[in-house]
């Protein structure tokens, strides 16, 4: 079996019917991961939520190194968690993790 990330795993999955344009659903798979970095109450009651956040932030960071894997220079663009809002490659500061909510004191201050 090979050992791909979650995010590339998602984006072939979401790619089923143009498996060579996986790529193209990277920015896709991110979106819903995102979303997923919320668990509902049946999962907050089973799991660990800051595990669970950690782990999906870990999965979200994949995305960066998917996007240069075609040779692109920066980041590719999509949208924010609910779609609404695109954001273009230099949406984001130099750090490349700076996009992802951090919960619980952790946000940066303006």
């Amino acid at each position: 079996m090979e050992d791909r990330t979650l995010i590339e795993r998602l984006a072939r999955h979401l790619a089923a019917m143009n498996p060579d344009g996986w790529p193209d659903r990277v920015e896709d798979a991110a979106s819903i991961l995102a979303i997923l970095k919320e668990p509902d109450a049946a999962m907050r009651t089973v799991g660990d939520v800051e595990a669970w956040g950690a782990m999906i932030d870990a999965a979200l960071r994949e995305r960066w190194s998917l996007g240069h894997a075609g040779g692109g220079m920066e980041p590719p663009g999509g949208t924010d968690e609910e779609g609404d809002m695109r954001l273009t490659p230099d949406a984001v500061s130099s750090d490349r993790a700076d996009w992802i909510h951090l919960h619980h004191g952790q946000e940066k201050s303006s």
